[in-house]
């Protein structure tokens, strides 16, 4: 039997604004799937429907040599400052010169916050967040998808990319964790219940 919508953006929006805040005043949203799902453009969206939430990306934390490595850049500079009630400030990565940014980016507490990016809702994320969103849709349709938006400049990114997201997703999945699923649809966006909205495995809000 074909599991029932739980509505639509504005309604997901409604149900985000309504959750206990998770990093101090803030309820941290993460949007988490695979590299081409779709992530930054539904945070977007979603951000949108939430009134200008701010949207903060995991790209902005990662490098070349650590693509997945970021968790206590993202720990020290935003997290730990929002969980006090304070601003957090940091330095994006370019991607183009291969380096952080000399300007620091800042960024106020929000009713909501939206984690974008591959491996947002990791283990170690996951206690200061109030809700994983998970975009649904099939690693190899992701990549595909990536690769002909990149282009082939980037091929060389992508073949290497590939294995390091397997490695990742097999060692710390999210996708157990997310309360919604999200799937892209022509008419728009359609939102299930994820596996932890079954299952029970909502994110506790992080409390030291």
């Amino acid at each position: 039997m074909r599991t029932q919508p739980v509505g639509t953006l504005d309604a997901l929006a409604r149900r985000l604004r309504a959750l206990p805040p998770s990093c101090g005043p803030v309820r941290l949203v993460a949007v988490d799937g695979h590299a081409g799902s779709g992530k930054t453009t539904f945070a977007g969206r979603l951000a949108e429907a939430l009134g200008g939430a701010p949207v903060l990306h995991t790209d902005d934390f990662a490098t070349h040599e650590q693509l997945f490595g970021w968790t206590e850049r993202l720990r020290t500079h935003v997290l730990t400052p929002l969980a006090r009630g304070t601003a957090a400030r940091y330095a994006p990565y370019d991607w183009v010169e291969r380096r952080f940014a000399a300007t620091r980016r800042r960024l106020d507490p929000a009713p909501v916050v939206l984690l974008e990016g591959v491996g947002s809702g990791r283990r170690a994320v996951r206690p200061w967040l109030a809700r994983l969103l998970w975009m649904e849709l099939p690693d190899r349709d992701s990549w595909r998808r990536g690769r002909l938006r990149d282009g082939p400049e980037l091929a060389a990114f992508w073949d290497g990319w590939r294995p390091a997201e397997r490695a990742h997703f097999a060692d710390d999945p999210s996708r157990p964790y997310a309360g919604e699923l999200v799937l892209q649809r022509k008419e728009g966006y359609e939102v299930l219940p994820g596996p932890a909205a079954i299952d029970g495995n909502i994110p506790r809000p992080h409390t030291a």
